[in-house]
């Protein structure tokens, strides 16, 4: 083999490891695969500490920053992103307790109307005879006055609820334990723990997520653990 001959296949040899090299430095530098919008929100959970005394368990509603302050006499036990009531069905304001908790509770002013196998959406006042009304499942509702209540539903990142306290699925039993009838409410446009403890991660807003079909939500299937949160 000639000196020409030798060099050529060094310099074939450099080609290859150098391009090599810039392809395993490419790879390394692709980021790693982002899971899609409802595996983040599906996964979604918030830090919570048990109280000792709940009796001393207290709740504080901040409806400008939309979170949720469960407080044991001034420890902090748990931090939730919540969506609250929308402009023309705002949440109210004041100081409340809780008067009822049910775990599987339903609206009985929103949800469907069903006659066999048709179902739509409907308010109770709308249903035509010949139709029976399924009112929207609310699992863990806390209710602090008739209609409003605390309830499993879909977190968006602007009110957009009809006057509830929607809470993650994942959350919401965590809250439902943590409470008892007559723990305190106290819901504000803002509370000082908005700038002491208001600043939490935020599952994917739900809006663009899709939702289940109005037959999903008319059976048991909400209620399940493994449910999928719903608006109300």
């Amino acid at each position: 083999m000639g000196k020409r001959e030798v060099t050529g296949v060094r310099w074939r040899v450099i080609r290859l490891a150098v391009c090599a090299g810039l392809a395993a430095g490419l790879a390394a530098c692709v980021p790693p695969a982002v899971p899609p919008a409802m595996e983040l929100y599906d996964a979604y959970q918030v830090p919570a500490t048990p109280p000792r005394d709940r009796d001393a368990v207290r709740v504080k509603v901040s409806l400008g920053e939309q979170r949720v302050y469960v407080k044991e006499a001034g420890r902090m036990l748990m931090v939730m992103p919540v969506t609250v009531g929308r402009a023309g069905n705002p949440t109210p304001e004041g100081e409340f307790r809780i008067t009822r908790k049910v775990e599987r509770h339903r609206s009985r002013e929103f949800g469907f109307a069903v006659r066999g196998d048709e179902v739509r959406r409907a308010r109770a006042d709308e249903v035509e005879a010949g139709w029976r009304f399924i009112g929207f499942p609310l699992p863990y509702w806390c209710e602090i006055a008739p209609g409003v209540g605390f309830h499993t539903g879909w977190i968006r990142h602007q009110s957009a609820s009809v006057g509830t306290i929607r809470m993650h699925r994942n959350v919401a039993p965590v809250f439902f334990s943590m409470v008892d009838v007559c723990t305190p409410v106290s819901i504000a446009y803002a509370h000082p723990e908005d700038e002491t403890h208001g600043f939490i991660p935020l599952p994917p807003d739900s809006g663009p997520l899709e939702d289940h079909p109005p037959e999903f939500y008319i059976g048991d299937g909400y209620f399940q653990p493994t449910g999928a949160a719903a608006g109300g």
